[in-house]
């Protein structure tokens, strides 16, 4: 059962990702959740280390979608301001936003990699569809109402996990 929910990785932030990492593993790609994963949920406007880290992919020619849940008036609030391509009501764990995107950019599934805050959306997608996956801490402990039954469940699905998968722990790279 773990398997589903079992992350390629473990980051402790998305802004941890350099090109190079990116580059050593074949991605060529970098699809992202929305909140608490590249801006914390109450902060659309995001920080000074979102702009410095997108900008450090844009050099690299990395480019970056956000494939999220939410709404697209939601999602473009953040999107627009970054000149972020996105896929909005993705229906995650369901493949068919990263189905989008992957056929947007015309990459293959491995040359793409899936990075999210949640095992029971992101990180389950990804093992849904095929690709990788980037598991992050949520960057605020505090989430949106919906968000917060699926911590719930996820509490007992993360536990069992890192307990079939020890060698899965926190790092600051992908190495």
């Amino acid at each position: 059962m773990t398997e589903s929910f079992t992350p390629t990785w473990m980051i402790d932030a998305i802004y941890r990702l350099t090109p190079e990492q990116l580059k050593a593993q074949g991605i060529k790609a970098v699809l992202t959740d929305l909140d608490n994963t590249l801006i914390a949920w109450n902060n659309p406007d995001g920080t000074t280390e979102l702009h410095d880290w997108l900008e450090q992919m844009n050099e690299a020619g990395i480019p970056v979608m956000i494939v999220s849940n939410n709404s697209a008036p939601r999602i473009a609030r953040v999107a627009e301001p970054l000149k972020l391509p996105f896929v909005s009501r993705a229906l995650k764990p369901l493949t068919r936003g990263l189905n989008e995107a992957t056929t947007t950019f015309g990459l293959a599934k491995q040359e793409v990699v899936m990075v999210g805050d949640q095992l029971l959306t992101d990180v389950w997608s990804s093992n849904n569809y095929g690709v990788r996956s980037i598991l992050v801490k949520p960057l605020i402990e505090t989430d949106q109402w919906n968000t917060k039954i699926n911590r719930f469940f996820e509490k007992g699905v993360k536990k069992r996990m890192l307990n079939a998968h020890p060698e899965l722990q926190w790092r600051t790279t992908l190495d």
